[in-house]
């Protein structure tokens, strides 16, 4: 297998391995990584951690799987999956992290790396273009400066130099998934709305609390209670306790969190004792 998933309780470390490859995607690992956002979603986890197996994170894209259309349009499904989860994506970098390596890290919502790991855009050496996303995301994570040169000079930058930045700490996966331990105990359906803002900032779309509530609650939903929305009086309620937590963290009424919030973990609760 290309990818290797684990649970560290509402962790999910999803690993690159292909070591002979230095973990290279090609489409069978893309259709992999998708698999592992499904098994993400299905099972509500609070984090998921992506790491490669040594020597690298990912050195990039296996050129031999990039004939066609057919890998480009899975690299961006993949890519877009990662900021489409409710959770917080982490990535754990140790060593190289180059073209599509870069472009899975910059899909995290977090990076934790080692200081002497590269991150770049090697396209201009390979006389390949990346799609808008990617030009979009790397501006925005990693700055116009930094993107200009990872883009037009085919420049790297160790983690190191990006610390502080696109680099928000500088370990090894240990680190990484003790930070996520961490993370697994922060509110769910705060963390899934704030991400949902995040993303539509990012592409400067405004996002409404009704919005909020729609992706949010749906996710939550489905996730927590293995069906989909329906008007049975429990999912009422249950939408009616996350509508008021969510309007509650979106500034209409903060006072009311707390015990929204409870309020569900209570129904929440009810169901899976059943």
């Amino acid at each position: 297998m290309t990818v290797h998933t684990e649970w560290r309780e509402r962790v999910l470390v999803v690993t690159l391995d292909r070591p002979e490859r230095r973990n290279a995607v090609d489409h069978a690992t893309l259709v992999a990584l998708q698999a592992a956002q499904a098994e993400a979603s299905e099972a509500a986890a609070r984090v998921l951690v992506l790491t490669g197996a040594p020597p690298a994170f990912s050195a990039g894209a296996d050129l031999t799987g990039v004939e066609g259309g057919t890998f480009a349009d899975a690299l961006s499904a993949t890519l877009r999956g990662f900021t489409e989860l409710p959770c917080t994506c982490l990535a754990a970098v140790d060593g190289p992290a180059l073209g599509a390596g870069m472009q899975l890290a910059a899909a995290c919502d977090l990076r934790v790396a080692t200081p002497g790991s590269a991150f770049g855009i090697p396209a201009a050496r390979l006389g390949l273009a990346v799609d808008h996303w990617t030009v979009e995301r790397l501006t925005r994570e990693v700055g116009w400066p930094t993107a200009r040169a990872m883009l037009l000079a085919a420049t790297t930058a160790t983690a190191a130099e990006l610390a502080g930045g696109f680099v928000h700490r500088l370990g090894g996966l240990d680190d990484a998934l003790a930070w996520a331990d961490e993370l697994a105990l922060l509110a769910p359906l705060t963390v899934a709305a704030h991400k949902v803002a995040l993303e539509h900032i990012a592409r400067e779309e405004r996002v409404s609390l009704a919005q909020l509530l729609d992706r949010v609650t749906g996710q939550w939903i489905t996730a927590r209670t293995g069906a989909a929305e329906g008007a049975d009086d429990e999912q009422a309620r249950l939408r009616a306790a996350a509508e008021r937590f969510v309007g509650a963290i979106a500034g209409r009424d903060p006072e009311r969190a707390a015990s929204a919030r409870e309020r569900l973990q209570k129904i929440l609760k009810a169901r899976r004792g059943r």
